[in-house]
């Protein structure tokens, strides 16, 4: 034993002279240790081998110490870094200065006046497959319909879906048991789709939407309009004026566009924002296409219902007067803080 402390003692001395200090659990003083476990009598092997491991040990951690205390002390530099490694840490600002963006304070109020109307309310997906975005809705294969959504697509077939209606098959089907014990489905899914769009005051590539389904016994089209109507006088806190088009959507059947009239305009004056039409498309609806609800189990002669996705930073821009959706993207400070 007092010949494994010597050789400590020697490998101690040698490891402050390598400048690779691992080097020193190779060097040949402790392969001779090894050499010598043979040697020694049979009752004391064990405790010789285990001293020898108990020294091995000893040095990796001091070389284990030696290197993170030296990367400790280099301070590399770290160029995205918004300020200096070896400065003090800035002030933080303080909480109350701080808000929520305007669009996640409207969903808030959206989402509780659906919930006072009995809607449950779940989140879309960002992320999708062209079975929930095409398919499950009615767009048969190579139908030109589909190449109305100018969305993003991965060559691995996954889609940034263009509409949250990517939600209403397993809506559905997740909620079958519903009808069959005599209650209605009523959901509301928000989330943020995507669009290849040319930019403009109406027109975002990345916005949020809100879709309603509602399905039951003898749903009509009359329950449609009085729902949006519902919820849209409940939103504005008046009674709105409304405009209601004929359109096409391969999911629901008959199907419509909603207007409201625009805030904007002001007579003899062109108006950017509606293009001077003097209305503002708010979201298109419809009664669930029979196909759709056949696509997700249900009887199409038994149930009917009604479905709409309203766009809400267009909500959002009629209520508060604002000419342009760009700026809840534009992290632009002035604009944010007329909402605290």
């Amino acid at each position: 034993m007092e010949e494994i402390q010597k050789t400590r003692e020697l490998l101690l001395e040698k490891l402050e002279t390598l400048e690779e200090k691992r080097l020193i659990l190779r060097a040949p003083e402790l392969r001779a240790l090894y050499g010598k476990i043979k040697d020694q009598p049979e009752d004391q092997r064990s405790a010789y081998g285990q001293a020898i491991n108990q020294l091995k040990q000893d040095l990796e951690n001091i070389v284990s110490d030696i290197g993170q205390t030296t990367i400790d002390n280099r301070h590399p530099i770290d160029v995205t870094a918004p300020f200096d490694v070896n400065a003090a840490l800035p002030e933080l600002l303080p909480t109350e200065n701080g808000t929520i963006h305007p669009i996640t304070a409207e969903i808030e109020k959206i989402t509780d006046i659906f919930y006072r109307m009995g809607f449950e309310v779940s989140e879309s997906r960002e992320i999708d497959d062209e079975y929930h975005m095409f398919t499950s809705l009615n767009f048969p294969e190579g139908h030109p319909a589909r190449d109305d959504y100018d969305t993003f697509m991965t060559e691995e077939g996954f889609v940034a879906p263009a509409h949250t209606s990517t939600m209403q098959n397993r809506i559905i089907k997740a909620r079958k048991e519903k009808l069959e014990n005599g209650e209605s489905i009523a959901v509301l899914a928000v989330d943020r789709v995507f669009r290849n769009e040319d930019l403009d005051a109406r027109h975002e590539h990345t916005f949020h939407q809100a879709e309603g389904i509602y399905v039951g016994k003898n749903i009509t089209v009359g329950n449609l309009v009085a729902t949006l109507k519902t919820f849209l006088t409940t939103y504005f806190g008046k009674e709105v004026q409304t405009k209601i088009t004929p359109f096409y959507f391969p999911f629901t059947e008959p199907s419509f566009e909603f207007s409201l009239s625009c805030p904007f305009c002001e007579d003899g004056e062109e108006c950017r924002v509606c293009s001077s039409e003097r209305w503002i498309e708010l979201l298109g609806c419809g009664m669930i296409h029979p196909n759709v609800l056949k696509e997700a189990g249900i009887d199409p002669e038994k149930y009917t219902g009604f479905a709409w996705g309203c766009g809400i930073e267009r909500l959002v821009m009629m209520r508060y007067n604002i000419e342009d959706i760009r700026h809840f993207n534009s992290g632009k400070l002035a604009f944010l803080r007329q909402f605290k």
